[in-house]
């Protein structure tokens, strides 16, 4: 099923980023007195009355309206000093995706500072996004930590709003009875059809994800129909492939229907998240001549979170000059920079020309037989004790980790469960050899592999 997802939007230093620590039960987003700390989205995890979704933390925004209804500005003076006065676009570009793409939108507001006429360009940018429909919006009265704070939180009603719901972030106080609004408003997960393999292409802009997709749908053999997609505003495409039916996500755009903010484009990682979190094999493409950047590597960690198959294509190879050792050494060079998907096999791929194109959905369905490969617990258990064997298990404080039994527990992602005396007694690197040992023997290519040790006669896992 598909998360829906939870944006937090404000002007800066209201408190966003300490009630999207709240609401994800850990400090993942840096929280600083400063305006403009947060300069992109973070995203995490949430349940709450049995629901799941993914909560999104975003920049602060603070408008200079535009008499003519155009885009959201921020006010660089709020940003004394610093340098996330250069971000300041970003972040207002990204606050604007996240209302383009987000199912509930947390609207935040300092009770100190009272109502400003900066909460009200934002209220009223808010109001125009929900005059097309989703998404729902709850008005965010923060740092409500006393009755007499409450109390004020009625002079939020001003922005026209809907009822205001006053919290504190950093207490807890009234985020319980604001999860009951959000999950109440959230909409079910949406069915993947099971029938047809999900392929998501995602990359940060001008890498060639159109390019490439205008590429796939050109092959031969191909028969190919658009569908409505479960994205807000944009296309899927299903097609059969070798008699095999599949369906390309795309989060490139070229499709959508609408008008779009200037720039929301630019900023696709609410977009790209949900494309992630609806296939089941990823297309990441990087741009062969400007490398890896930090947007990549983003993007790579969002595919590993979601556990999902992926192909790294390393686009316009065309462009790049080689000599006999280039491929090795880019090959090389990447997979330093990528540690964590170094099981994702690699192409080098000109979409532009069609160079290795051939060859790109062939990988991507052997990663997805790889993603539900079933290993049969004797070959396994055969496996583990080889691996023990090579390298016997550590110890802590004089107390030797025991391996007694493993069995593979599901698939997509192949996930393993291992019967140990102490959990605590697993090193990460020891967990990465017995990983590596999997590899080497039932291959999982292009495929992330979750590992569990759980102590015997106990069902918690370490």
């Amino acid at each position: 099923m598909t998360r829906p997802l939870v944006a937090l939007v404000g002007r800066p230093n209201v408190g966003k980023s300490t009630l999207f620590n709240r609401l994800a039960g850990e400090r993942l987003a840096v929280v600083d007195e400063r305006p403009g700390t947060t300069r992109d989205r973070i995203v995490a995890e949430g349940e709450w009355n049995g629901v799941a979704f993914d909560l999104v933390d975003t920049g602060g925004l603070d408008p200079q309206h535009s008499r003519r209804g155009g885009p959201l500005s921020l006010d660089r003076a709020s940003y004394p000093g610093g340098d996330s006065a250069d971000y300041l676009d970003s972040i207002r570009q990204q606050a604007e995706a996240a209302c383009q793409e987000a199912d509930v939108i947390l609207f935040l507001v300092d009770v100190h500072d009272g109502v400003n006429p900066a909460d009200g360009e934002v209220a009223e940018f808010l109001r125009r996004q929900g005059r097309r429909g989703p998404p729902s919006v709850f008005l965010v009265v923060n740092k409500c930590d006393s009755a007499d704070r409450r109390q004020q939180a009625s002079d939020f009603y001003a922005l026209g709003m809907g009822d205001p719901v006053p919290v504190s972030a950093l207490h807890g106080i009234g985020v319980g009875d604001l999860l009951d609004l959000v999950t109440a408003a959230l909409p079910h997960g949406t069915p993947p059809d099971e029938a047809s393999i999900r392929i998501a292409i995602v990359g940060r802009p001008n890498v060639g994800k159109s390019s490439l997709l205008n590429r796939l749908l050109g092959q031969e053999r191909v028969i190919v129909s658009p569908i409505p997609g479960t994205t807000r505003d944009a296309i899927d495409t299903q097609l059969t492939f070798h008699g095999t039916r599949l369906t390309l996500i795309d989060t490139a755009g070229i499709r959508r229907r609408g008008r779009i903010a200037p720039g929301v484009e630019k900023f696709s990682v609410l977009r790209t998240l949900k494309a992630i979190e609806r296939s089941q094999v990823v297309l990441l493409l990087i741009d062969a001549v400007e490398g890896l950047t930090a947007q990549d590597a983003h993007i790579a960690g969002l595919i590993l979170e979601k556990r999902r198959g992926v192909v790294l294509l390393i686009n316009k190879w065309d462009l790049v000059e080689k000599d006999d050792h280039t491929l090795e050494t880019y090959r090389a060079r990447l997979q330093a920079e990528l540690p964590f998907l170094d099981f994702a096999p690699l192409l080098f791929i000109s979409a532009l020309t069609g160079q290795r194109t051939g060859q790109i959905l062939p990988l991507a369905l052997q990663v997805q037989e790889e993603s539900v490969r079933r290993v049969p617990t004797s070959q396994l258990n055969r496996v583990l004790q080889e691996a023990a064997d090579q390298h016997p298990p550590p110890s802590r404080a004089g107390r030797p980790l025991k391996l007694y039994f493993a069995a593979q527990t599901r698939t997509a992602p192949p996930t393993f469960e291992f019967q140990v005396n102490d959990p605590t007694l697993v090193h990460f690197s020891y967990a990465r050899f017995l990983e590596n040992a999997l590899r080497r023997r039932f291959g999982f290519l292009g495929v992330p592999i979750q590992l569990r040790f759980v102590g015997r006669g106990k069902n918690d896992a370490s």
